[in-house]
């Protein structure tokens, strides 16, 4: 059992990448840090994606500040905690006339500061396993950087608890929050303040805010492929993906792509499907995703959508897929009307939920935000 008595200045309730991350906020401030998770290690979307830090064309209100700070702090924080980044940079494959103008439009903009959009041949001559055909025009972005999730976050926990004293309780589900108490499943607990990250668990804790918040979930079908034999320019996107970004799919000429997309492509877009081909340090590629909002996340992958995923995996590059080595769903949280919720249930608790599915690549920048303030008032 857990002393009542003992005392943490902060408790957070969650030991996926938001919750480490407001930890590693807290415990630099000299904070006494507790992390409290319902399982044996971090089970949810923080170790299901792609481990992918994106910064380049997020949308630039609500996400592409946050993903620049994230960046610099993962930098930091993987060389400190031994964390491999494995890949780095952008690079989109423009398949059709009106993406390579979408992408032209983007680099008038001041959030495309360092990229360079390739031409056919130039684009060619710096990727030649790369085979799209057809391509109209490469983007190329230098900001971008990659670890392998499932490694990832249980070493950034190992050196949250290893140098910087951060405390965890495992196997421990948090039943109610009222600061300073806290009710778990091994007993009470105190601390002045709890931030609670609970992913895409929608009932166990302040369901009604999360409700009137109106977050639902996202499940998403995902693969890790056999080594193709080469050598990836970065994590690579397709036409699909400059859908799904804000900072591309608010110019105007998004509206265009779109049109062309729902004529060709009205099943992928159905799906939610956007490709992105990450590739490991042993040459293997994690390969995604789909998107189907629905709060009863359905167990079983749909076969019919990978097909789609490696169809749109030829067109890009110009070659048959790998053979499959796993295959697997993840879920997060989503809201339509931002890409976090950062809510108040009290003066000294904080409900924190990426809602976007970005959570890699802003997590540490949200950390920081919260633990700001809730500390520095």
């Amino acid at each position: 059992m857990i002393a009542p008595s003992k005392e943490f200045d902060l408790a957070v309730v969650g030991a996926g990448i938001v919750g480490l991350s407001c930890a590693l906020a807290a415990a630099r401030r000299g904070l006494k840090v507790i992390v409290i998770e319902r399982n044996s290690r971090a089970r949810g979307a923080s170790v299901r994606n792609f481990g992918l830090v994106t910064v380049t064309g997020q949308d630039r209100d609500t996400v592409w500040h946050r993903a620049r700070r994230s960046r610099e702090v993962w930098r930091e924080v993987a060389a400190k905690a031994g964390i491999p980044i494995v890949q780095q940079g952008l690079w989109v494959a423009a398949q059709r006339p009106e993406s390579a103008a979408l992408l032209d439009a983007f680099m008038r903009s001041d959030m495309a500061e360092g990229c360079r959009l390739l031409g056919p041949s130039a684009a060619r001559r710096q990727c030649p396993e790369l085979r799209t055909p057809g391509l109209k025009a490469a983007f190329c972005s230098p900001h971008e950087l990659r670890v392998e999730s499932r490694e990832a976050i249980p070493m950034l926990t190992d050196w949250l608890a290893r140098d910087h004293g951060v405390e965890f309780r495992w196997e421990t589900a948090v039943h109610a929050v009222e600061p300073p108490r806290l009710d778990t499943s091994r007993g009470p607990l105190s601390a002045a303040a709890v931030v609670v990250c609970p992913g895409d668990d929608l009932v166990t804790l302040f369901p009604e805010r999360l409700a009137a918040a109106r977050v639902g979930r996202c499940t998403l079908q995902m693969l890790r492929l056999e080594s193709p034999g080469f050598a990836l320019p970065g994590t690579v996107m397709s036409d699909l993906s400059l859908l799904r970004y804000g900072g591309f799919a608010s110019l105007p000429e998004a509206g265009v792509l779109r049109r062309r997309l729902e004529s060709e492509q009205s099943e992928y877009l159905r799906h939610g499907i956007h490709l992105i081909i990450a590739q490991g340090p042993d040459g293997s590629l994690i390969v995604g995703d789909s998107h189907h909002y629905d709060p009863a996340a359905e167990p079983v992958a749909d076969e019919g959508v990978y097909r789609l995923i490696f169809d749109e995996y030829r067109a890009v590059t110009g070659r048959p897929p790998p053979a499959v080595r796993a295959r697997w769903t993840g879920t997060y949280a989503t809201a339509s009307d931002g890409a976090v919720l950062i809510d108040a249930p009290s003066l000294r608790a904080r409900l924190v939920v990426v809602t976007s599915g970005v959570g890699a690549s802003t997590g540490f920048a949200i950390g920081e935000e919260v633990i700001g303030g809730l500390f520095n008032g």
